[in-house]
């Protein structure tokens, strides 16, 4: 039996932070840049004044202490449980642009909230160019990266595949929520029964026991198929923004591990998604010393070398197929669906006509197995 299997990093179908649409590097990292150090002092056990300062000057620049649903800040606020004038994080005064911010919390025990970045609605055009990638690569198993939850999943599979595309939905669509605080998670969309899922979203750093090793989730999805189950390792890894390769390769020293408990399972594993990292790089080679293979690197593919961006080189390769040693000889075909894509160099689909309505800025991954 020949099947299609993919991994596509969908990168738009979830609720995007308003700050990744400016179109000014400078002042998106800026904002990027004080949401870390926001973060990072309110989670201090105590707040010294100096402390106090910084987080009174961050919430008054960014407007962070607006609550007006019709009206709310455009790139950070501040979500906690006693919104108002008098939080337990802190109290203001002044109105407008005279609005004064003074913190009265003496640390992270003493209120309850957290600081989020503001996020738009999910854009339908862009959705749109995500469903034609979908719907052209027609894979039986595809892994979805970056997705908001499992009824995001699922209202794409049934209204924009099946509804406005016209194509027939997965009967299985599945999603656990990761570690990502933004909602960026990994799912599925099966033509095959889905018969386990095993979530790794508690296991902890080997060297930061008090630390969440991934940064989304490493789900195993088994799926049953004529004879011999499949399981899937989704991944995405450790990204370069704010970049920790320590973490990176920790992570996948973990996915190599998980790699070889699948197989005393079934001889049939694949490890997919977005590794982010190029095919030279320390954790993809961690993972090729277990026997995987990169399906990119097959004779089957006659394709460009990248996965992300302009495609251009192994730099610009972030995606994986990498299959277990009794998988490989059965691979027919390898392809690479790129005309979601905006960049130099990419024909792009006709209803792509700017990096704003992209579908991603990555490419779909996918092959023909012969199962």
């Amino acid at each position: 039996m020949s099947i299609r299997i993919g991994t596509f990093n969908m990168e738009n179908l979830f609720r995007r932070p308003t700050a990744f649409r400016l179109t000014d590097p400078a002042e998106r990292k800026e904002i990027l840049d004080d949401f870390a150090a926001l973060v990072t002092l309110l989670d201090l056990l105590a707040y010294r004044d100096e402390d106090k300062a910084e987080i009174a000057r961050l919430i008054e620049k960014h407007r962070a202490y607006d609550t007006d649903p019709k009206n709310p800040p455009p790139s950070i606020f501040i979500n906690q449980s006693r919104p108002g004038k008098d939080s337990g994080l802190f109290k203001t005064s002044g109105s407008g642009k005279n609005t004064k911010v003074e913190v009265t919390a003496k640390g992270r025990a003493s209120w309850s909230g957290w600081a989020e970045l503001g996020q738009d609605d999910l854009d339908l055009d862009v959705v749109r160019n995500t469903g034609r990638v979908v719907s052209e690569v027609d894979a039986d198993i595809l892994l979805t990266v970056e997705v908001e939850d499992r009824l995001t999943l699922e209202r794409f599979n049934t209204q924009v595949l099946a509804g406005a595309l016209g194509r027939r939905p997965y009967p299985y669509a599945l999603l656990i929520d990761g570690n990502d605080s933004r909602g960026i998670d990994i799912g599925i969309l099966s033509r095959h029964p889905i018969t386990s899922v095993r979530s790794h979203i508690f296991d902890t750093h080997p060297e930061r026991p008090d630390q969440r090793l991934f940064s989304r989730d490493c789900p195993e999805f088994e799926i049953r198929l004529n004879g011999t189950p499949l399981v899937m390792l989704g991944n995405h890894l450790k990204s370069k923004f704010h970049d920790d390769p320590e973490l990176r390769l920790a992570q996948a020293k973990r996915v190599a591990e998980i790699y070889r408990a699948a197989l005393e399972r079934t001889p049939h594993v694949i490890v997919a998604g977005d590794l982010n990292d190029d095919p030279d790089s320390d954790s993809a080679t961690v993972l090729r010393d277990t026997g995987l293979r990169d399906v990119m690197s097959h004779h089957a593919y006659r394709g460009l070398p990248g996965t992300h961006g302009e495609c251009k080189s192994e730099r610009d390769k972030l995606d994986y197929l990498l299959l277990s040693p009794e998988l490989w000889p059965e691979v027919q075909h390898v392809g690479l669906e790129t005309r979601g894509i905006f960049e130099n160099g990419i024909k792009s689909f006709d209803t792509v006509t700017s990096k704003l309505n992209a579908a991603s800025d990555h490419a779909a991954l996918y092959m023909d197995v012969d199962l």
